[in-house]
């Protein structure tokens, strides 16, 4: 199904070139036209930090942290049902609850939940002040991770990390894309490019991608001059197609084959099946672009806080050595590799 939202709306963009450089809060996500390569920011970017992946053992870097706590609607389901959630059914019920906490209007949110929060104290209500120091803690948290630190889209990590691309008018592949933020970035880097968006999840692409705000700016570049440009989501060339990466039907006619957050949902036994799958779409000198969760303190955290919210499915924290050696065993070369605000990022090449 082609989705791109066609011919751009006769107002004014709300950014353009103009204000590179400029960040601004929206009440449900940052506005960041800033460079990546400004000095403070390079705190959280690390770049190509193994020299030689061939050295790398699993004695040296150790397995991955298993995420264990488990969404209370998982347990619930599980209850009512008596059996394990299938893996659809948990990638549903994971997207329509994460997606809710994109379309907050935070601030407004934090203000609700702080009035009821007091409200159930002047009443002595116990039980929901119990309930209500976990929303206030989880709104506050979310508030910070994804608005003020930027770091679940985190524009400026992620354009350090894709760009340099050997490609023009790039064909891109993105796997279990959710609403598809990554590839409209790299749309936006390598103008022209014809991006084909995959999920299982029906609702993935009715909302998640249709309800991403069509006024956040991606900045890229201008084709003609090689300047700054601002791109937004109707202006890219996007298919969107509902179905299981196991039955896709293109052969290797992609110049790039991303996934974001995939590989860490499976354990060690399905991983080389995984990376195939971004393997076999690839044309010859194509680029394989993965992302997972860093396993640091804060991760471990958010992951704990927000339960309820990305606790659906299995789940694991990497670092990137964890991460890079998972792809580099299962025949692809590391091109790039490093960590960015709260991901993993790997870069590679079939060998």
């Amino acid at each position: 199904m082609n989705v791109n939202a066609g011919p751009a709306a006769a107002t004014d963009p709300p950014f353009t070139a103009a204000e590179m450089e400029h960040t601004e809060l929206m009440p449900n996500y940052r506005v960041d036209l800033r460079s990546h390569a400004s000095p403070e920011y390079q705190k959280f970017i690390s770049l190509n930090p193994v020299h030689d992946w061939s050295l790398l053992s699993w004695k040296d870097v150790g397995k991955p942290y298993e995420v264990k706590s488990v969404a209370q609607d998982r347990k619930a389901w599980e209850r009512e049902h008596g059996t394990s959630m299938d893996a659809h059914t948990a990638w549903t019920h994971f997207n329509q609850s994460f997606h809710q906490w994109f379309i907050k209007d935070v601030p407004a949110e934090i203000a609700k939940e702080k009035a009821e929060f007091f409200k159930n104290l002047k009443a002595f209500n116990f039980h929901q002040i119990r309930e209500g120091i976990g929303d206030v803690v989880r709104i506050h948290l979310w508030n910070y991770v994804h608005r003020i630190q930027d770091g679940v889209w985190d524009p400026r990590g992620k354009r350090a990390l894709f760009e340099g691309l050997d490609v023009q008018k790039p064909r891109i592949l993105f796997l279990g894309a959710a609403e598809g933020y990554e590839a409209m970035q790299l749309a936006a880097m390598y103008p022209g490019a014809e991006v084909v968006m995959v999920d299982y999840d029906e609702y993935c692409r009715t909302t998640r991608f249709v309800e991403f705000p069509d006024a956040y700016p991606f900045l890229g570049a201008n084709p003609r001059t090689g300047s700054p440009q601002v791109y937004y989501k109707h202006d890219f060339n996007i298919e969107y197609v509902v179905d299981d990466i196991r039955r896709l039907p293109f052969g290797r006619e992609f110049d790039i084959v991303l996934s974001v957050g995939l590989l860490e949902h499976f354990p060690d036994e399905i991983k080389p099946e995984v990376v195939d799958w971004h393997r076999r779409f690839l044309k010859p000198g194509g680029y394989a672009i993965m992302t997972t969760p860093r396993n640091q303190l804060r991760s471990r955290l958010f992951y704990q806080i927000m339960a309820d919210v990305m606790n659906h499915t299995y789940r694991e924290l990497m670092t990137v050595q964890q991460m890079g050696l998972y792809i580099y065993e299962n025949g692809m070369d590391i091109c790039r590799h490093g960590y960015i605000k709260v991901h993993n990022g790997v870069v590679a090449r079939i060998r």
